[in-house]
């Protein structure tokens, strides 16, 4: 569980022997805050009904909005994201900015069970000022040793065919769980839905496939189970992008497809997860039991206006109220979490039976 010394009244006793995140915090907030996160909690427990044993993960990816970057987050909204990736034991997080400040105060209210890695970052325009991190938990989970960005080179492209790069340098890391090592590959796709944004996502898609696939044949990947993750911003029409996926090897769960996962583009999925293993690496599947879904944050956090009518920047909106709201949940309230919702997957990490039963066989008829 996330680190909770803050939301002690000023008085307690025992809060001389920690130091504070945010000394400013008033009673009315942290009463507040202690409303939603029970709130929360009470949802992550009824949604995400898995209990975390030697046999499973949970692996998450969540583009944390311009994390780093905005200026406006409410100190009770570090909470609320510190608790929903401690829901989690793996959370690969897009959108990371360059000022890391943030980040600090979400691995000190993660606690000291939890640890980070983190790409630089992607420079130029076409970058955005973005790096990617994973979160985890060491108790859960463990780096293996393997972390790089992909970088196409000039051999990857047909005669004639101008070379690209990915805007955002996807990061692919090693982890090892339980029976289990994969690699996770987080990207952050080219947006929009005109012509030209979905013609550089397929493009995108196409030469990391064949990147992969190179990699692969070559064995510098370290693992033949690779999960590519993040914000691929994909829309309904983008079927030829995803197609570069299926035709290649990758695999969706049906546990994620068709979900919404951005908060203001209903039903699109821009956040997915494509699976290519090997023999002892299932994708999870209804089928056999596995879950996984969207945690939809505002069904639970900032659904009420009037909570947070008088923070300054609704001062603006003086008497009219109409606008102000339409302000709180198009504009603010996502500045404060996100515009995407998180989307999490349940992993089998235990192959025991399934390895005995092969080597049982491959004893029983040696040739």
């Amino acid at each position: 569980m996330p680190w909770y010394n803050d939301l002690r009244p000023n008085e307690d006793p025992n809060k001389q022997d920690y130091s504070l995140v945010f000394p400013s915090f008033t009673n009315k907030q942290k009463i507040r805050t202690i409303d939603n996160l029970l709130k929360l909690r009470a949802y992550i427990a009824e949604n995400i009904q898995v209990k975390k044993s030697d046999r499973n993960l949970i692996v998450s990816s969540w583009n944390i909005k311009q994390f780093g970057f905005l200026k406006q987050r409410l100190p009770e909204s570090y909470f609320y994201i510190a608790e929903i990736i401690a829901s989690f034991d793996l959370v690969a997080i897009q959108e990371v900015k360059k000022g890391i400040k943030d980040f600090e105060i979400l691995m000190k209210l993660l606690g000291s069970d939890w640890n980070y890695l983190m790409t630089d970052v992607t420079e130029g325009a076409a970058g955005n000022s973005e790096r990617f991190a994973y979160v985890y938990n060491t108790k859960r989970v463990n780096f293996t040793g393997l972390a790089g960005e992909i970088v196409l080179w000039k051999e990857l492209f047909d005669e004639g065919e101008e070379p690209i790069q990915l805007k955002r340098s996807p990061y692919l890391t090693g982890f090892r769980a339980g029976w289990k090592t994969f690699g996770l590959l987080s990207v952050h796709l080219q947006p929009n839905d005109d012509a030209a944004g979905t013609d550089l996502r397929q493009r995108e898609i196409k030469h990391l496939v064949k990147a992969l696939k190179e990699k692969k044949k070559a064995k510098t990947l370290w693992t033949e189970n690779i999960v590519v993750v993040g914000d691929f911003n994909l829309y309904k029409t983008d079927s030829a992008a995803v197609k570069e996926f299926t035709d290649n090897g990758f695999q969706e769960s049906d546990l994620l497809v068709g979900l919404t996962t951005n908060t203001a583009k209903k039903d699109e999925s821009f956040d997915r997860m494509f699976f290519w293993k090997n023999e002892y690496f299932d994708i999870p599947t209804k089928a056999h039991g596995h879950r996984g879904g969207v945690v939809n944050i505002f069904e639970i956090l900032y659904t009420v206006y009037g909570e947070y009518a008088a923070e300054k920047i609704f001062e603006r909106y003086a008497g009219d109220n109409a606008a102000a709201e339409k302000y709180f949940r198009t504009y603010w309230r996502k500045d404060q979490l996100s515009d995407h919702n998180p989307i999490w997957i349940e992993i089998d990490i235990d192959s025991t039976d399934q390895f005995l039963k092969d080597k049982r066989k491959e004893l029983e008829n040696p040739n």
